[in-house]
């Protein structure tokens, strides 16, 4: 059995696209890890139990290396009557901000 150029570059592309996917699964859970911290810290109920991406695109560190930069939304409520929305942004696997929509206190 012989391997043709084609054929690895299929098996090589299946494996990148399969490697990606895991990464992107462990930076979700970190993200939604994140949230529940945060909610915890502010006060808020994590609406749910669950973040999910809004935007992905590439971006720079501050060592200027090209990461994926990745935006999660999630839901949120102060009161138990209303839903808001929050935001975590993760460059990489570095959470590099969370922001909660306006709500009610």
């Amino acid at each position: 059995m012989y391997l043709e150029l084609a054929d690895l570059f299929w098996l090589t592309l299946i494996v990148s696209l399969l490697l990606h996917w895991w990464h992107s699964l462990k930076v979700k859970e970190f993200a939604l890890k994140a949230a529940r911290n945060y909610c915890k810290e502010m006060d808020v109920q994590l609406l749910d139990q669950s973040v999910y991406l809004r935007g992905m695109w590439l971006k720079r560190d501050d060592q200027g290396r090209v990461k994926i930069w990745r935006s999660y939304l999630f839901e949120f409520t102060a009161t138990g009557d209303d839903r808001a929305r929050g935001r975590v942004a993760m460059l990489g696997g570095r959470v590099t901000g969370i922001i909660l929509d306006a709500h009610r206190i």
